[in-house]
């Protein structure tokens, strides 16, 4: 069956007549073709670019295939046609070509330090084993690794870096060798100044970002996935620990309390950032519409540049063409124009993945 979608299409603003035809987009008409959408404002499929299918509610690994569909399904109604999983403690490559589930840009599971990161979630090692970890990670994914970068030590009571910075540069090395890009988790402002200059391709948070660093990150294209959703949990993260270590506690808060306007200099200073919920354990899945609306309520982002954030160009970053000749069959349509009111995004009235309509 091939279709038939008339409407403005973003970004170029135009009134188009898209034909999908199996997975692929033209604008040769195709006789035969059934319309779905005359009408309304046609967007590449939107984006999570930091989510975890793989982690379920309340942090524990997934057990099943199935839990890792459920979820999937959860982001793809609300519009989200592909995903970076962020770190999986759960392989699921089969699920990578799944005809009714987002497109999956995979990166294993995390690398982290030995006894400082969440229970069963990452593969624990030492620093003399980072760089093969992450080769072996690499393979385990299918064009990311992530590193954890930082998490309490109990021993300083705050936010330290995971190793050294000898070892955390070569870890960035190692993905590199191993053709596949470096995402970090960060929150502290030492782990996130390593992390950059030693050149990962994507920060994850990155509440310590400083402005030095943030022109640092222009300079090297480095992207920004905020996840404003998670940082505001921050407050019952400080409040857990309080009365056993005050000092990370405190720390917790002033990171949340400025990253506003760490976000909104990284805005303006040009760093890309896309958009990311951190899906998966603390927050719940579909939730890239409210990321959306953070983004342009406390970092100031415009709503174009918003919808940008989290479909066209952040398709592109991640390797999923857009509405092009040639391009992926993967659309979300509205009502209402989103660049005049951002929270059009909210309710889809059509969705499209690989040229299957979902609704």
């Amino acid at each position: 069956m091939a279709w038939h979608v008339r409407g403005v299409v973003l970004p170029d603003d135009e009134v188009r007549d898209l034909w999908l035809v199996g997975d692929r987009v033209t604008f040769s008409p195709v006789p035969g073709a059934r319309t779905i959408a005359d009408g309304g404002f046609v967007l590449p499929g939107l984006i999570d670019a930091h989510c975890h299918i793989g982690i379920a509610r309340g942090g524990a690994p997934i057990t099943s295939l199935d839990q890792a569909r459920e979820l999937a399904r959860v982001d793809r109604d609300a519009g989200v046609l592909a995903i970076r999983d962020a770190g999986s403690p759960f392989p699921y490559p089969e699920l990578d070509d799944e005809p009714d589930l987002p497109r999956l840009a995979r990166a294993g599971r995390h690398v982290a330090p030995p006894k400082r990161y969440l229970r069963d979630i990452g593969v624990e090692v030492g620093a003399a084993e980072v760089a093969a970890t992450v080769a072996a990670q690499a393979r385990a994914g299918n064009g990311w690794v992530k590193l954890v970068g930082d998490w309490i030590d109990r021993g300083v009571g705050d936010l330290a870096p995971s190793w050294d910075a000898d070892t955390m540069t070569a870890a960035v090395e190692a993905a590199h060798a191993a053709g596949v890009r470096a995402a970090v988790h960060t929150f502290s402002e030492s782990a996130v100044d390593i992390m950059v200059r030693a050149g990962v391709d994507s920060v994850e948070h990155g509440t310590g970002l400083s402005l030095d660093l943030i022109d640092e990150m222009a300079r090297r294209g480095t992207a920004l996935i905020p996840t404003m959703i998670n940082i505001r949990t921050f407050g019952g993260i400080a409040d857990q620990a309080r009365e056993k270590f005050p000092g990370y506690a405190e720390h917790m808060l002033a990171l949340r309390d400025r990253f506003p306007e760490v976000v909104r200099s990284a805005y303006e200073a040009g760093v890309p950032i896309y958009v990311g919920t951190d899906a998966g354990g603390g927050i719940d899945h579909g939730l890239a519409a409210e990321e959306m609306l953070l983004l342009r309520e406390q970092a100031g982002m415009s709503n174009l540049d918003v919808l940008a954030a989290a479909s066209w160009r952040a398709r592109e970053w991640l390797g999923f063409p857009g509405l092009v000749e040639g391009g992926l069959a993967d659309l979300v349509v509205y009502p209402e124009d989103p660049r005049v009111d951002l929270r059009a995004v909210r309710d889809p009235a059509r969705i499209v993945l690989r040229g299957r309509v979902i609704r």
